[in-house]
C-alpha cells in the first residue's frame, strides 16, 4: 500500500489545480495523542480562508469515501507560509536566491543551523553563501530547509 502521504496527495492535486492553487506538501504527522493530516497549499498572490475552505470541503468527503487512513485524523488546510518549509527539488529551484535557515543533523564547523542565501540544490546537495562563506551541504545532513523572510520590508 502507498502511503497516506502519497495517496492524499493524488487526490488533492487535481482539486488544488481547479481551484487555481498550487499543492505544496502534504503531511500526516501524530502530535500528542492526535493525528493531523495537513494539507499545504500555495499560490503566487496569497492564499485566502476561502481557498483553504475550498479544498477542504472538496477533499474531505473522497477522503471519506476513500477510507485509506485507518485511525481518526484532524484534517488542516493552509497556506505553505511565509517561512515554508523546502522539501522537494522544485521547492529549492523555485527559491534560488532566496534566503533560507538550512539545519543539520550533525554539526559542521561547530554548528548545526546554518542562515544565508540559497545557491544551489543540484545533485540531492544544498549550496548557500552564508556572510560570504560558501556552504554545501549534502542532502543527507539537511535536516530541514526553511525560507527566511526580511520581516524588516514589511
Amino acid at each position: 500500500m502507498s502511503k497516506i502521504t502519497d495517496i492524499v496527495s493524488a487526490l488533492a492535486l487535481p482539486i488544488a489545480e481547479n481551484i487555481g492553487v498550487e499543492l505544496w506538501d502534504v503531511e500526516f504527522v501524530k502530535e500528542g495523542s492526535e493525528r493531523y493530516l495537513r494539507i499545504f497549499i500555495d499560490r503566487e498572490d496569497g492564499i485566502t480562508i476561502d481557498l483553504c475552505e475550498g479544498m477542504s470541503r472538496s477533499i474531505d468527503p473522497l477522503l471519506d469515501d476513500l477510507d485509506c487512513i485507518p485511525e481518526p485524523y484532524i484534517l488542516e488546510v493552509s497556506s505553505a507560509g511565509l517561512e515554508r518549509e523546502l522539501k522537494k527539488p522544485e521547492h529549492y529551484e523555485r527559491f534560488i536566491g532566496a534566503e533560507v535557515e538550512v539545519k543539520l543533523y550533525k554539526a559542521v564547523d561547530g554548528a548545526k543551523k546554518f542562515a544565508g542565501r540559497l545557491l544551489s540544490c543540484s545533485g540531492g546537495g544544498v549550496s548557500i553563501d552564508a556572510g560570504g562563506k560558501i556552504y554545501s551541504f549534502e542532502s543527507s545532513a539537511v535536516s530541514q530547509t526553511r525560507l527566511k523572510p526580511d520581516f524588516s520590508k514589511y
